[in-house]
């Protein structure tokens, strides 16, 4: 073995892939049981993908350099147990005449290889692949072949006692799919979690009735039935996700929130629950955050912002002073907006800090505050303090009554560039809220930069959307004309990869009204929406069922769920 070592460490140095200032370091720092290749690696001596392809050449394998969950065979996946998998950092990818091919990191480390070989009965072929590869196909592919359902995980309820409390068995493993934990409300839980997960649930509401139960998800805006669970599950489904979130669960009479992370298939995924009583007990909503799709989401082009909209707020984000509000109803993405407005601003030279409630995404370099009414730290307390903090950026979760207003425009006329939220149905009606909470006329037209309305809207899934001739009527209704429609119409059809909705994701819609000398004259005049609207249009400003019916003819989304998305903006 000394000699295969050996050999090892020459092709590393022989190839320059480490330096033997590095080699001699990784050999000091390698504790007793530790392979030497491993260390390498935490030192960031060596990429994953040479160490492997270094492996494979010291012991003549083919190397794997990716490995595609989708081509796997799930009868060969879910014979290896994923902790045994995990473990010994191997996944069998296939099987021939010759035998069973595993993909391993460490070929050396024969005990499993035999293992696999009396499991399967066959002759066992490694080939080499990046340790990372094969942590992530691990986690794809267990996910792939996990076909349980929370309704099938349901069916074993019915024959098992439920006179155990939930809270006895708290402890989790770190990733949902390893855990092997027999307690039928814990497997039903768990189950419920990771289908929400696979389904792309945004939420998932648990709500109790006299009589029944219901679990709800919310995929793409819009809640589904999944699982009617039996009356008498109620306590302990509720005791479990209350004692995961860390709540009192003999607390029923007063709402709580709490948190929950976990991994699931090796995703980092975030849960804010929140609990209420209602006249048949407590009513739960999960409200579930994929930490990486997260990092995808806040991205001004992910967005959907385009065109003018998208040169106009890039130059709007990079002033030096002022408020840039975004408005809409809860759940159209506002807070995702701002989010990724000052991602991209963030550098060192800035100091950004936010006040919000909850906090929702993790930022980077960013200083993040959580309001706490209980012991009085509010928005607009928590923001006089941050003006303390000498910043250049401010977010504020949400501007509420006219003290918060007040402060965050001293802020943008004293040199800060402010981020808020507003919860009105359009950018015009911002500047009347404003006034209404006893803003001065003056204070608001010369401190607000834009106004960025904004809606939600289902993206047409890909799979099965049809293309079809839409009625001269209809095309009216978005403001378009059957001579202007130069290409193809979609609209939702529904198959099995959309879960039958015609619709997979969601994009942005937006309106962005940007403060200009005219619309500061009819601000100072208290001037009503409905004027600005019309001062606006006339200038050629796209308002929200524009800005759709261009998604619609690009092929994005369709007039259906235009028209039910901005049915409110109909003037």
């Amino acid at each position: 073995m000394a000699t295969a070592r050996n050999s090892f460490e020459s092709i590393l140095l022989d190839r320059s892939w480490v330096s033997p200032q590095d080699l001699d370091k990784a050999r000091q720092r390698r504790k007793p049981g530790q392979e030497l290749a491993d260390v390498l690696v935490e030192m960031g001596a060596i990429e994953p993908q040479r160490l492997a392809r270094a492996v494979a050449q010291e012991y003549k394998l083919p190397f794997q350099a990716h490995i595609d969950e989708h081509a796997l065979d799930p009868t060969l996946v879910t014979r290896v147990p994923i902790n045994y998998a995990k473990k010994n950092r191997l996944l069998p990818i296939g099987s021939d005449e010759a035998g069973i091919t595993v993909a391993v990191v460490d070929p050396a480390n024969y005990e499993p290889l035999d293992d696999l070989r009396l499991l399967f009965g066959a002759p066992i072929n490694p080939v080499v692949a990046p340790v990372e590869i094969i942590a992530e196909a691990i986690n794809r592919a267990y996910d792939n072949a996990s076909t349980t359902t929370a309704e099938e995980l349901m069916v074993d309820l019915e024959e098992e006692q439920l006179d155990r409390v939930a809270s006895e068995l708290a402890a989790e493993p770190r990733d949902l799919l390893e855990t092997d934990d027999s307690a039928p409300i814990i497997k039903l839980v768990n189950g419920i979690l990771s289908q929400a997960v696979k389904d792309r649930a945004s939420d998932i509401h648990i709500e109790v009735f006299e009589r029944d139960m219901v679990v709800r998800f919310r995929v793409d805006g819009m809640l589904y039935d999944v699982l009617e669970p039996p009356k008498r599950f109620q306590p302990a489904i509720t005791s479990r996700v209350k004692v995961m979130a860390g709540l009192n669960i003999a607390e029923k009479r007063l709402p709580q929130d709490g948190r929950i992370r976990l991994r699931i298939a090796g995703r980092d995924i975030d849960i804010r629950v929140s609990t209420i009583p209602t006249a048949f007990g407590e009513r739960l909503v999960l409200r579930l955050l994929d930490r990486a799709q997260a990092a995808v989401d806040i991205n001004l082009d992910h967005l959907g912002f385009s065109g003018d909209n998208l040169r106009r707020i890039e130059r709007l984000i990079r002033q030096s002073h002022g408020i840039i509000l975004a408005t809409g109803p809860t759940g159209s993405g506002k807070s995702t907006t701002l989010y990724a407005c000052l991602s991209r601003i963030n550098s060192p030279e800035k100091n950004i800090i936010t006040i919000e409630d909850p906090i929702e995404y993790q930022l980077r370099g960013v200083g993040q505050m959580q309001v706490n009414p209980k012991i009085e730290l509010t928005f607009a307390s928590g923001l006089r303090s941050i003006l303390r903090q000498d910043p250049d950026v401010i977010m504020v979760g949400e501007i509420r009554d006219g003290e918060t207003a007040e402060i965050a425009i001293q802020a943008a006329l004293t040199g800060h560039l402010v981020f808020s939220t507003l919860h009105t149905n359009d950018s015009f009606g911002a500047v009347t809220r404003l006034l209404d909470f006893g803003i001065e006329p003056f204070l608001v037209s010369s401190s607000i930069l834009a106004v960025l309305a904004q809606r939600l809207v289902r993206r047409l899934c890909l799979e099965c959307r049809e293309a079809y001739v839409p009625p001269a009527a209809e095309l009216a209704r978005i403001g378009l004309t059957t001579a202007g429609v130069t290409r193809p119409i979609f609209r939702a059809k529904g198959c099995r990869a959309c879960r039958n909705s015609g619709y997979r994701g969601r994009l942005a819609i937006q309106e962005l009204m940007v403060i200009d000398d005219d619309i500061r004259a009819l601000v100072m005049q208290n001037s009503d929406g409905a004027t600005l609207r019309r001062h606006c249009t006339s200038r050629g400003m796209k308002l929200l069922r524009e800005d759709g019916a261009g998604r619609v003819l690009a092929g994005e989304t369709s007039i259906e769920e235009l028209l039910l998305r901005t049915q409110e903006d109909i003037a």
